[in-house]
Order: structure tokens, then C-alpha cells, then sequence
């Protein structure tokens, strides 16, 4: 298959209606729910990489945008996937300086920043940014000029869209690079995105500040912590240090809620 519109028909020859109601529940696709709208065909993911697996070498680049616009989710997901693989393909130690290798890895990070508000749900997000965005932080690029002050000015666009699939990407990211030992990217976004207003963003950010201790340092989460448990949201706080000992998970806890008890009172006073 090399055509998205085969690669549609294929996946919407494989519908499960019951399969597709459970996700629509899952990823809370209902009125006023944060996937409002998203329409599914009831395949699993393994069914979607498997087509990713038979297509990612031959489609063309220009294809991929029809399957990023798609109605359907997990054809969402298999255009990001194919992203993704093409991505990796072109990020091996071999290629990290090659000249056409870069300038193609470059048209794939364009390609999907572009369609980024296509990536409309949490796992869209959290299964392609890290490995296509978050791994172009990591490698030479020629787009601007080639620094990481132009890389931040892309993650800074994201973190300050409106649009919270984009800020998700910003954060999310951050996992490939802590996994690198660079702590910087993960901790300047955590802290431009700590007090977002949703609760998807809680958990994203406490989920990369979790790994960004777990990789690089968990020295440089607690000095995090110090400045910011106090009034972090709770779900922030408490993924970011869910691989600490029980003990010290208590200790930052009654942090916040020492705060949050002298806020009450002076608000009652």
C-alpha cells in the first residue's frame, strides 16, 4: 500500500463496532469530554502498527497528511506511526550528520508540526512527539539556525498555544531527551506549563518530571520540588514523585498541604 486512501480502506475494512464503543468511553469522545467528536474504528493498536509495519518504508511523505486529516483516530495514529518509523530510520548514529538524511528528518518534523492539532488525543501525543519532535532537539538540524535557541523557540510556540494538544507535545517530548540525560528541556517546560488549567497537563507534567528524575538526576527534581511542591497541583506532585520511597512521597505531600492550610485560613481571616 502505498496511497493513504489504501491504507484507509484497509483499516475501515477492519471496524469492530463493539471495540470501538469501548474506546469511545476510554478516550471520553462524549459532549463537553476533552476528545468531544473523535470518531473511531475499534482497532487495537498492535492492528495499526502491524499496518504501519507493511507501509512505513514505501509511502511517500506527501501522503501522509490525508491520513493525519482522517476522521478516524486510529488512522490518525497509523500516519503518525509511519511518521515516527520514517523519523527513526533517519536518526541512526550513522545518518545523525548526513546531509539528505537531515534535510528529510527536517520535512518530517515540518510535516508534523504543521498537523499538529491532528494528534487530538492523549496517546497521539505521548506515542509520536517524544520520538519525532524529542529526537530532533537531540540532532543537527538545518531549519533556522540550527541551534537550540531556535529549538526553543519551537517548544515555547507549542507550550504557548492555545490549543492543549500542542502544549501537551511541548512537555511530552521532553521524556526522549531525559532519557538522553539532558534534564534542561524537561524542567523549562515543567515549569512554563505547572499551573495549566487541565488536568491532562497535570499528569503530563509530573509524569516527565518522574522520568526526568528516574534518567538524569533525582537530585535535580528535588531542587524542583523545593521551589515548586508547595503550590503544584496534586496530581503533578504526586506522579512526580511516585518512584520515591513512601517516606519521602509523605514528606512532599504535607508540603502542599501545609500551604494549602495557610491559604485557607487566610482566606477566612
Amino acid at each position: 500500500m502505498t496511497r493513504a486512501r489504501d491504507i484507509t480502506e484497509y483499516m475501515e475494512s477492519l471496524m469492530n463496532e463493539e471495540q470501538r464503543q469501548v474506546l469511545m468511553r476510554f478516550f471520553k469522545t462524549g459532549p463537553g469530554q476533552y476528545g468531544e467528536g473523535d470518531e473511531f474504528l475499534g482497532l487495537k493498536v498492535p492492528q495499526t502498527r502491524q499496518v504501519v509495519k507493511l507501509t512505513a518504508h514505501d509511502l511517500p511523505l506527501a501522503e501522509i497528511p490525508e491520513l493525519l486529516l482522517s476522521r478516524w483516530h486510529e488512522v490518525r495514529l497509523c500516519g503518525l506511526l509511519i511518521l515516527v518509523a520514517q523519523f527513526e530510520r533517519l536518526a541512526t548514529k550513522r545518518l545523525e550528520h548526513d546531509t539528505e538524511a537531515m534535510r528529510r528528518r527536517d520535512e518530517i518534523l515540518t510535516t508534523y508540526l504543521r498537523h499538529a492539532e491532528q494528534a487530538n488525543n492523549w496517546d497521539l501525543v505521548d506515542l509520536s512527539a517524544p520520538k519525532i519532535l524529542g529526537h530532533w532537539l537531540l540532532l543537527p538540524t538545518a531549519l533556522g539556525d540550527g541551534t537550540d535557541h531556535y529549538k526553543r523557540q519551537q517548544l515555547d510556540l507549542l507550550a504557548q498555544s492555545s490549543n492543549l494538544w500542542r502544549q501537551r507535545m511541548s512537555i511530552v517530548c521532553t521524556w526522549k531527551t531525559s532519557q538522553q540525560g539532558d534534564a534542561s528541556w524537561c524542567l523549562r517546560y515543567a515549569e512554563k506549563l505547572l499551573h495549566h488549567p487541565h488536568d491532562l497537563m497535570h499528569k503530563a507534567v509530573g509524569w516527565m518530571l518522574r522520568e526526568m528524575g528516574k534518567r538524569v538526576s533525582m537530585e535535580l527534581l528535588r531542587a524542583f520540588l523545593q521551589q515548586h511542591a508547595h503550590d503544584m497541583p496534586r496530581t503533578t506532585l504526586r506522579y512526580a514523585i511516585e518512584k520515591m520511597s513512601d517516606s519521602e512521597r509523605k514528606e512532599w505531600m504535607s508540603v502542599r498541604q501545609t500551604k494549602a492550610n495557610e491559604t485557607k485560613q487566610r482566606t477566612r481571616t
